[in-house]
């Protein structure tokens, strides 16, 4: 429908005309997929537990349409906006779960800095597929910062998780603290922005707005990091790969235990008969 103000020269809108358009080629659309069986032909990934991997993404996949139908506070855009930023963070998170054999580093920074380097560019690359295909502006602009704010913050809170839980391994344990790092991480973000508008705006903004923020995106970060969580706590596999990312249930080396010392044996005097 063309739309145009003509003033008093005629209508604003003309009379609308049915298009139907269809996609050049199926590749793009299918190029996160394309990606994620890249990364099961690594050689680390040689095996059927690996596969495992598809269940967390089509879980996501599923549950994103209802996340959507959920969030009638939104406008219908900026909904659609959210659920494809989750769509793009769970196939940048299947990537950081199938790599994490090369992430692994005794230095926690230089491992956030890689996890958020293959999380970042997977989601990005998903991203940006999805909103080329149907039409990049002002949502693109937005999905995109977003998208930065999701994958980095949700870097900084599986380090943080891990670096918490101090090397001991426990599914509880472990969830309690990532969804304490997402609360933390993301008030930190949001805050400086709430207290900026709260000191300018003349209408003010209640606390009850930033705490309902912080709660609703904190949730549905730890939503789609939870069925790749659910995947490492069921699968030996990626239970083990999880495990070496985050430093936790590592064995201490037994302790070194001298050998008993030796003693000689006396020595008999044997006296001679003369």
């Amino acid at each position: 429908m063309a739309v145009s103000d003509l003033g008093g020269l005629g209508a604003r809108e003309g009379s609308p005309v049915s298009y139907n358009w269809t996609l050049p080629s199926l590749l793009p659309v299918l190029l996160p997929w394309l990606v994620i069986l890249l990364l099961l032909a690594l050689k680390p990934n040689r095996c059927g537990q690996a596969w495992w991997i598809w269940v967390p993404i089509g879980c996501v996949a599923a549950l994103s349409p209802v996340l959507q139908s959920e969030m009638t506070f939104l406008p219908s855009g900026l909904a659609d906006i959210v659920g494809g930023t989750v769509n793009a963070l769970s196939f940048g998170l299947a990537a950081v779960w199938l790599v994490s054999c090369y992430l692994g580093w005794k230095h926690r920074l230089l491992a956030w800095l890689r996890i958020l380097l293959t999380l970042g560019s997977v989601s990005v690359l998903t991203f940006v597929i999805r909103q080329s295909l149907e039409g990049a502006g002002v949502e693109m602009a937005q999905g995109g910062i977003l998208l930065a704010a999701g994958a980095m913050i949700t870097s900084v809170a599986i380090t943080l998780a891990g670096l918490v839980c101090r090397g001991r391994y426990g599914p509880f344990r472990l969830c309690c603290w990532l969804i304490a790092a997402l609360l933390v991480v993301w008030l930190v973000v949001i805050g400086p922005f709430f207290i900026f508008a709260m000191v300018f705006s003349p209408v003010g903004f209640p606390v009850e707005i930033l705490i309902g923020t912080v709660l609703s995106v904190a949730g549905i970060s730890f939503g789609t990091l939870l069925p790749f969580l659910i995947l490492s706590f069921a699968n030996a596999f990626y239970r083990e790969r999880l495990k070496d990312l985050l430093h936790l249930g590592r064995q201490a080396p037994p302790p070194v235990v001298a050998p008993p010392m030796l003693t000689p044996p006396a020595r008999s005097n044997r006296m001679g008969l003369q």
